[in-house]
């Protein structure tokens, strides 16, 4: 599909598109993660656009919504500015890497399908992450919660997550929320949920930026899908952010892992069949771990059965 034609398809779509890019935006601000996870999929699934144009679409596109988030979250004061500026060093030259090797493997179908696999194991990957993070966070408040020590940061590590996080990002746009910030609660358990995101939402901002603008430098830019976009997802953003504190973060989190696992199964070629009949297993999986947790933490002499976050800024 050429730029004309996807232009032409964008205008015709421009209230879905806006819509979509809406809904992401409300989970991003929610969660801190979702953004290419789950627009990338929406404009290659159901719009048809080609893989590398809503790879760099979207990632315009995230350019210019996270920051609004991160406004919100760092007027509150849940931003650890040290994590932001170690992932940073490794994420930014990364970011542009991973454009790279996305444009040394060619130019024909063979990119557009080598981008739809990696788009794939990229959204699997997010999955694992989150379902682990709840997991951890299941596990924290059995054990009374985090333990309000001092965060020690851990450079080398951080640095490695932000690189890998970078490539990851350049190649697929996919991961600047999901992959990262999954991995930055196996690094920093104690680290507070509320402080999480405003991290994972700042060092995402020049992140995303850099994948951007390797994009823009090659001819991928296609400004009226990213504006189509950007009309629903700031809006939706500001929102997400602002509820971010009062939303019940499992049910939001168990949505995302089912509409991230039916993204990943269609851009592997499953059928509907499959597809369904994953997600009813999954669901099925989750309610029965969610029982058996809720009572394991009601028995007695367990503790932290109502999870406690404590903002240091105050109510």
């Amino acid at each position: 599909m050429d730029n004309a034609a996807i232009a032409v398809n964008t205008r015709r779509m421009d209230p879905v598109l806006t819509l979509a890019g809406l809904g992401v935006g409300i989970v991003v601000g929610l969660t801190g993660m979702g953004g290419g996870a789950l627009m990338t999929p929406v404009l290659v699934l159901f719009f048809g656009v080609p893989p590398l144009a809503a790879v760099s679409s979207d990632l315009v596109a995230s350019a210019v919504m996270k920051p609004f988030g991160s406004f919100v979250h760092i007027r509150r004061g849940t931003v650890n500015w040290s994590l932001v500026g170690w992932l940073c060093a490794g994420s930014v030259p990364s970011a542009f890497l991973g454009v790279l090797l996305m444009r040394a493997i060619g130019t024909g179908g063979g990119v557009q399908h080598a981008v739809q696999l990696a788009l794939g194991v990229a959204l699997l990957l997010a999955v694992a992450g989150l379902i682990v993070k709840a997991y951890r966070e299941t596990s924290r408040r059995a054990g009374g919660g985090p333990s309000g020590a001092p965060l020690r940061v851990r450079p080398v590590p951080t640095l490695l997550l932000g690189a890998l996080g970078g490539l990851v990002v350049g190649l697929t746009s996919v991961g600047s929320g999901s992959l990262i910030i999954v991995v930055l609660l196996a690094l920093y358990p104690t680290l507070r949920a509320n402080d999480l995101v405003g991290t994972d939402l700042v060092q995402a901002v020049p992140l995303v930026a850099a994948a951007a603008l390797g994009h823009v430098f090659f001819g991928d830019l296609h400004l009226d899908l990213s504006a189509a976009i950007l009309v629903g997802s700031i809006p939706g953003v500001l929102l997400g952010a602002r509820l971010s504190s009062r939303a019940p973060a499992g049910a939001i989190r168990a949505a995302l892992v089912l509409v991230l696992l039916a993204s990943a199964l269609k851009l592997f070629g499953a059928s509907n069949l499959v597809v369904v009949v994953a997600l009813v297993v999954v669901a099925l999986a989750g309610t029965i771990a969610s029982a058996t947790r809720r009572a394991a933490l009601s028995r007695p002499g367990i503790t932290g059965s109502s999870p406690t976050y404590v903002d240091s800024n105050g109510p």
